[in-house]
This record gives structure tokens, C-alpha cells and sequence, in this order.
């Protein structure tokens, strides 16, 4: 009986052990009401960003499984001032979605499921032939817990919310290089709702995870 009830107990463990992990939200994001845009200061120096060198790349999940994938970005901005972005934006291209992990009709089928192809499916998550594109305006830059935090406008599907990631830039000659860490925004926010058991009652394990991890690599060139 002892043994069983320490088998049992160790088992019990090592799941709430992988459920922790597998749970765990890096740099989780607080969608907040949307912050004014700065104009930036007449010293400013303008980075157009490198669109072919430049990526977002995501990841989305259901209970067992998950996807990957990139966006293209179409243009944008970044205005630094002694080498600190004092304020910027991009244009995300929504019809860009490109998923990574698939191959075949699987991946086909997923990369139109979320661009919103096909009749009834159109607003399922990203309905690009309506929103073909995204924006993240710059608001601010924090300090916190030994971090740099770029504060912005993130608009998606027409809804605009203000989050905050960590990232780190760096300027070389006439390039800069924004690169942030990997953060997490629940989708939700900005109305993309299917498959959310925050929206929906009894999805069962049928749901897919409100949560969506982004990493952005930017490079822009000094104009």
C-alpha cells in the first residue's frame, strides 16, 4: 500500500510538473486602452526598416498540439534619438501568414482556415481580405526589472490595444536592429475568438488557446 500511495504521489507530481511548464506565458502581455502617439523630436534620426530582413515570427496552440509560423511585415519606421528609439511604427502584412510546421494540403488548409478563406470562415480568426493589415505604433519606452520595454499600439482586425515587450536594440553605422524577446498576447483582445473556451462553453479539449506567442526581428536602415 505504501508503494502505491508513492507511485501515485510521484506520478502526480511529475504531471503537475509538465502542466506548470507547458502553461507558463512568456512575457505575458496586459491589453490596455490605446496611449497617444508621440511625434518624434525634429533631431530624431529616421530608420526605414528592411522589410526583406525583418520577420514576426508566432506560435499557436491547442491542448496537444502546436503551430508555427512567420509574417512579413510590409513597411515602417523607427526614430531614435543618441541611438534610443524615441518612437516608430510598422505595417504588419496580414495576407503573409505563412505557417511553418506543415506541409502539403495540411499547411494549406491552416494558412486559409486563418486568413479567413473560405464561405462561413471568414471571421473565424484573421478575415485578411477585410483586414489586410496590422500596425504597432511606438508609444514609449520603460524600464523595468533590469529590462528595456517598447510600449505600443497594436492594432488587429480593427481593434487597437496598448501592450509592452521586452526588447533590445543596437545601432552599427546606418543600421539598426530591434530584436524582442518572446511575448504573449491573448487574441481575444482584439476579437479573434474562435475555439476560445473564454468565448465558447463546451468546446471539451476542442479548444485552441487564447494565447499567442510573438518574437520581432526588425532591421531598418538609416534614411
Amino acid at each position: 500500500m505504501k508503494i502505491k500511495f508513492v507511485s501515485t504521489l510521484v506520478i502526480t507530481v511529475l504531471l503537475v510538473t509538465a502542466y506548470s511548464c507547458k502553461g507558463e506565458k512568456q512575457n505575458e502581455t496586459k491589453a490596455n486602452t490605446p496611449e497617444e502617439v508621440k511625434e518624434a523630436p525634429v533631431e530624431a534620426i529616421t530608420y526605414n526598416v528592411d522589410v526583406a530582413s525583418s520577420a514576426i515570427d508566432w506560435v499557436g496552440s491547442k491542448p496537444l498540439e502546436k503551430h508555427t509560423g512567420t509574417l512579413k511585415l510590409a513597411s515602417g519606421t523607427l526614430e531614435t534619438k543618441e541611438g534610443v528609439i524615441t518612437s516608430g511604427s510598422f505595417t504588419i502584412d496580414m495576407t503573409s501568414i505563412n505557417v511553418t510546421d506543415l506541409e502539403g494540403d495540411d499547411k494549406a488548409y491552416l494558412e486559409g482556415h486563418l486568413k479567413g478563406e473560405g464561405e462561413g470562415k471568414e471571421d473565424h480568426f484573421f478575415n485578411v481580405a477585410k483586414f489586410p493589415k496590422a500596425v504597432f505604433e511606438v508609444t514609449g519606452i520603460t524600464e523595468k526589472e533590469g529590462k528595456t520595454f517598447i510600449d505600443g499600439n497594436l492594432t488587429i482586425k480593427g481593434t487597437k490595444k496598448n501592450i509592452s515587450f521586452p526588447a533590445t536594440t543596437s545601432v552599427e553605422g546606418d543600421v539598426i536592429t530591434l530584436n524582442t524577446e518572446v511575448f504573449t498576447i491573448n487574441r481575444t483582445e482584439w476579437g479573434v475568438n474562435y475555439g476560445s473556451k473564454s468565448v465558447f462553453e463546451n468546446l471539451g479539449d476542442k479548444f485552441i488557446n487564447d494565447d499567442i506567442e510573438i518574437k520581432i526581428s526588425l532591421k531598418a536602415n538609416k534614411a
